[in-house]
């Protein structure tokens, strides 16, 4: 970690981080929602007039080149295990060709001992793209917290060589957080700013409530390069919070996290909802197997975001997460095989037919 004493902020930091993995590790992290995948109907092909060996999983990302269309979304460090964590998703990157993500670098910034619990990441994934990540609620200023100035953000991008700059939106979170960020005006300027000045693509992140249209167009004219929509039906970083407060004996803020547990709009939703922008979309939230990333891939996701999945393996090692995400990379194989498709774009020329809360929503939100 580079230091034995570490310092009370980052003492802090680090129980905070290590508690968040831990609980986001329990089945009581996840949203009660469905994302949204079992309403997605690809159309078969009993004669789909191609082999198992055709099937081409390569695409481009913001002009980087992967092998399948999956990022290892971001999801951990500012904690010391947190450094082997991160070391395991940037070698499975690295060896399957596939992008990854480190979890919000402002513990960083707050306690240089724990920039190595980031750069590991880097450190295993020469090549891989890697996408550096800060809260676009640090991005204003906050009640006894200036904003995040460019310097500190160069140094975010710097820290681990990043190739592309996430800056994610957690709102719930922040506001069930006891020390999380209040003033939530004036993000879409903050990201505007930023993306002047960003020497690397800026993507915006939901993370976990998914992303409207209306949201979605506010980004796009802020210039960002690419949009996760972060949906519901994974992850709940509001049912996070209401454990962590329940635990500390907060029971005001635990019986909030209650009632906002399943907050948001599933990622299948939101997928519709913000590929109008014409910006790359990245489906993250609830893609658990290769057969929901071809659905994702087929209603407008230009790669999917693999989250708890990924690192529930990584914590066991290398080889684990090499093995589940294979895994995955060939039920998308075949998912493509059975539909026709030879490349993940090929799956958009056949629409999926539409069930369930997710028919009625883009029928009544007027999305197709």
């Amino acid at each position: 970690m580079g230091t034995t004493n570490p310092s009370p902020t980052a003492r802090v930091v680090e129980a905070r981080k290590a508690h968040h993995l831990a609980l986001a590790l329990s089945s009581g992290s996840q949203s009660a929602l469905d994302p949204g995948w079992d309403d997605v109907h690809l159309v078969p092909a009993s004669l789909p007039e191609l082999s198992l060996d055709e099937i081409d999983l390569s695409t481009t990302l913001l002009g980087h080149r992967l092998a399948a269309p999956v990022v290892l979304a971001p999801m951990t460090g500012g904690y010391p295990d947190a450094s082997r964590v991160n070391a395991v998703l940037g070698e499975a990157a690295e060896h399957l060709g596939l992008a990854v993500g480190v979890g919000s670098q402002r513990a960083a910034l707050l306690a240089t001992e724990l920039v190595p619990t980031y750069t590991a990441v880097r450190a295993r994934a020469a090549t891989a793209p890697v996408f550096a990540n800060i809260g676009a609620c640090q991005l204003v200023d906050q009640p006894g917290s200036p904003a995040l100035g460019r310097d500190e953000i160069l140094r975010v991008i710097e820290m681990v060589r990043a190739d592309v700059l996430t800056v994610h939106l957690n709102v719930v979170q922040e506001l069930l957080q006891p020390e999380g960020d209040r003033r939530t005006d004036s993000l879409a300027r903050a990201i505007a700013a930023v993306v002047d000045w960003s020497p690397v693509p800026v993507l915006v992140k939901e993370t976990g409530a998914g992303m409207t249209r209306e949201s979605a167009g506010l980004l796009a004219a802020a210039g960002v390069a690419a949009l996760d929509v972060g949906g519901a039906g994974g992850t709940s970083f509001a049912r996070i919070e209401g454990a962590r407060a329940a635990r500390a004996g907060d029971d005001r803020r635990a019986e909030l996290g209650r009632v906002f547990a399943d907050w948001g709009l599933p990622t299948a939703a939101s997928v519709f909802e913000v590929r109008g922008t014409g910006l790359p979309v990245v489906a993250t939230g609830g893609v658990r197997t290769g057969l929901d990333a071809a659905k994702a891939l087929a209603i407008g996701a230009v790669v999917v975001g693999v989250g708890r999945v990924a690192i529930r393996a990584a914590v066991r090692g290398t080889e684990e997460l090499v093995a589940r995400l294979e895994q995955l990379l060939d039920e998308l194989r075949l998912a493509m095989l059975l539909t026709g498709s030879r490349t993940p774009a090929d799956l958009r020329r056949s629409p999926p037919v539409l069930t369930g809360f997710t028919s009625e929503w883009v029928r009544q939100r007027a999305l197709c």
